[in-house]
């Protein structure tokens, strides 16, 4: 079981560098993005300053139908390679995660290295299952960089060899509430991602942000906007579900409900943060920069529970920190 758990650091080290690749090939994109804007643009230009004669009108209506392209359709070489390395990472990572639990005999989500191999999984696979439903490989930097800094941070500092589960924990419920609160995760953090975007969009829009230039091959704000409501709902629901699973687990380890232990009251914190957002944009017609600032505060409070609540203070969780 040593060695498989040593296979498993290798395949999360390799996922960590292909997570690096990636990032810097969406980077490349994005920069290969802005220059497409700006020749498109100059060349937009020199035909406003030509006669205008048929064939340039010609020009000019291909140069507007490519300028006009969605971002799906505007994608570079370097989007490619960087989604291609993406999937290759997460398979590696999907096989640390695999591997470690068959190590520990157990679900790989015990400790706080175990919760951020987990949890960066599941937010890449969200990521990659969106893609089934809109295309956002735009933010793909986003979502490669937050990985590869979360899980080599985690695995550096966090990293402790595969042990027994503490008593507590010794329950159907951890693979239950956990498994469900990291999904729920993973779908703030595409919707933080998304929320962030909006904001960049939003300023660009209204030019106050007109050196972005790659902005303009994204979706609207208001499409953004739309987009991050959707799965910042999704994730709502899936927490809603983990808060009542927590309750109803507490009450077996500890025969109550609730006792506001540090690690409960931010998860409820989260859960009102989140249920803010939606009665905001349901009844006081929140939308756009409003709402977005709401979203991402929601995903730091998420961050703050599964660190430093972990971390810094004292509970009957504090065993999460192991």
């Amino acid at each position: 079981m040593d060695t498989l758990a040593a296979y498993s650091l290798i395949a999360n080290y390799s996922a960590i560098a292909l997570y690096v690749l990636a990032f810097l090939a969406f980077v490349g994109d994005l920069s290969a993005r802005s220059a497409a804007v700006t020749a498109g643009a100059e060349e937009a230009r020199a035909l406003a300053r030509e006669q205008p004669a048929e064939r340039d009108v010609g020009a000019r209506t291909a140069l507007l139908e490519r300028l006009a392209r969605p971002a799906s359709d505007r994608g570079s070489g370097w989007q490619r390679l960087g989604f291609a390395l993406t999937v290759l990472g997460w398979l590696l990572h999907l096989a640390a995660l695999v591997m470690r639990g068959v190590a520990a005999e157990r679900v790989p989500w015990a400790n706080m290295y175990e919760f951020a191999l987990t949890g960066t999984a599941l937010a890449v696979a969200v990521f990659l299952g969106v893609q089934l439903w809109r295309d956002v490989r735009f933010l793909g930097a986003y979502v490669t960089g937050i990985a590869s800094i979360l899980l080599a941070l985690a695995t550096v500092n966090f990293y402790v060899a595969v042990s027994p589960l503490p008593p507590p924990l010794q329950s159907i419920w951890l693979v239950i509430h956990v498994f469900v609160a990291t999904l729920a995760t993973g779908f703030f953090a595409i919707g933080g991602g998304l929320s962030i975007a909006q904001l960049l969009q939003a300023r660009r829009e209204s030019g106050r942000a007109a050196g972005l230039r790659f902005l303009q091959t994204f979706p609207t704000s208001d499409t953004l906007d739309r987009l991050a409501s959707r799965v910042i709902v999704v994730g709502f629901a899936l927490w809603t579900f983990t808060l009542m699973a927590g309750a109803i687990w507490a009450e077996r380890a500890w025969g109550r409900y609730w006792g506001w232990d540090t690690k409960e009251v931010w998860t409820f914190i989260v859960w009102v943060v989140f249920a803010g957002y939606i009665h905001a944009r349901a009844t006081k017609g929140w939308r756009g920069s409003r709402s977005a600032w709401l979203a991402i505060v929601g995903f730091a409070a998420v961050l703050f529970n599964f660190t430093a609540v972990n971390l810094l203070f004292k509970g009957l969780h504090a065993y999460s920190g192991l």
